[in-house]
């Protein structure tokens, strides 16, 4: 009794089937996502090198830009590989810049001897840096040329 229900189903889905593929087939060109024909070879996209030494800060209190790539950091609930460097105990071994001390300190004021959980995630003020294009048009001009 199952055999007939499937090879009538079957009967019905198979022209469909074929149907929808020579319309796609008719429907004209399609456009990749990658913007050129499959068989054609793109350049890769431009890999952004990230700048050496320290950049100038372009306002007071303006976190400072991160002058290495941090691609191997793992940073999370548990781990912040850029305390091995950058905490107080470390800095000086590593010849690495000390947090500031305000990293030390928690919402009521405390001064603690580790980093404050509302700086523990380094990346949500600090970015490294990176000779890339802007994203958005930018007419920011540094404090010290405002007037």
């Amino acid at each position: 009794m199952k055999l007939p229900v499937i090879a009538k189903i079957a009967a019905f889905v198979s022209p469909l089937i074929v149907a929808g593929l020579v319309v796609a087939q008719t429907a004209g060109d399609l456009k990749s996502l990658r913007g050129a024909p499959v068989d054609q070879e793109l350049q890769p996209t431009p890999v952004y090198q990230q700048h050496e030494g320290r950049e100038v800060r372009n306002y007071r209190q303006q976190p400072p830009i991160i002058p290495h790539s941090m691609t191997q950091y793992q940073i999370d609930l548990r781990t912040n590989q850029c305390l091995s460097c950058h905490d107080w105990s470390n800095a000086g071994d590593r010849g690495a810049p000390t947090l500031s001390m305000t990293h030390y300190f928690d919402r009521e004021g405390n001064q603690l001897d580790t980093v404050a959980g509302t700086r523990w995630f380094c990346n949500q003020c600090h970015v490294p840096q990176a000779d890339a294009p802007e994203l958005v048009g930018n007419a920011f001009e540094a404090s010290s040329t405002s007037r």
